[in-house]
Order: C-alpha cells, then structure tokens, then sequence
C-alpha cells in the first residue's frame, strides 16, 4: 500500500464514554509531495490550549475541545460544546523530530517532513572505465 494511500486508512470509531460532550471526527485534507505530508483539520472553534497533537509508532491522534461561553439561560441552542478526535496512520518514513503544527483560523496546519532517507533522489549514472 502507497503512503499516501496508507495515512487516510485508518479512522477509529471513539466510544462513547457517557461525556455530555459530543464527539465527532474533523473534515481533514491531506496532501503529499516529495519533502512532507501536510494535513488540514477543521476545527473550529478549538483554542491552541485546547488542542492535542500525539504522535507514537506510526499513529497520529488529533484532539480539540470547542468549549462555548453562555451569556444568560438558553432559550433555543444549537451550537455548542463539542469535542474533534481523529486517528490515523502515519509512514515510519516521517522525522517525528521536524513535525510542525499551527492553529489559525480554525483550522490545523501540520507538517509532517518525510525523513531524508524516505525523500527521492537522482541517481547518477557513471560512466565505465
């Protein structure tokens, strides 16, 4: 299986662990090119301090909490606090030590650089003596 097929395969279901909180999993883009992985998660709302990114042996956890201010009794609410969590699988090939994250507009950005030894390279051809 390609990495970059590899990296979207894995989505487990989260139990319900009878949190009032819904759970629910982030729309995510990926994209691969030959320096890194870059992801794209959706989740608004997520403050910096309320956001996990773990990685450990090949699994990549995402993890927010959207955490709503009230002002006053509900009178109707449709919008409220909810928790994103999104596992996936991720090739041996990424330098874990050079993974960088940001958290702007709503919206996760991460980096993950393939290694050197996973990159492509030119091969050169000499010439025989």
């Amino acid at each position: 299986m390609s990495e970059k097929a590899n990296i979207a395969t894995v989505q487990e279901s989260i139990p319900d662990k009878g949190k009032d909180v819904p759970v629910t999993a982030p729309v995510v883009d990926i994209y691969e090119n030959d320096e890194e992985i870059l992801l794209h998660a959706d989740m608004p709302g997520v403050e910096k301090d309320k956001l996990t990114v773990h990685i450990d042996n090949g699994t990549l956890d995402i993890t927010g909490l959207r955490g709503m201010k009230r002002n006053g009794a509900p009178d109707w609410e449709e919008f409220g606090d909810i928790e994103y969590r999104r596992t996936f699988s991720v090739p041996q090939t990424i330098d874990i030590e050079k993974i960088d994250a940001e958290l702007k507009n709503g919206v996760l950005e991460l980096h993950l650089p393939k290694s050197e030894a996973a990159k492509p390279r030119l091969i050169e051809i000499k010439k025989a003596a």
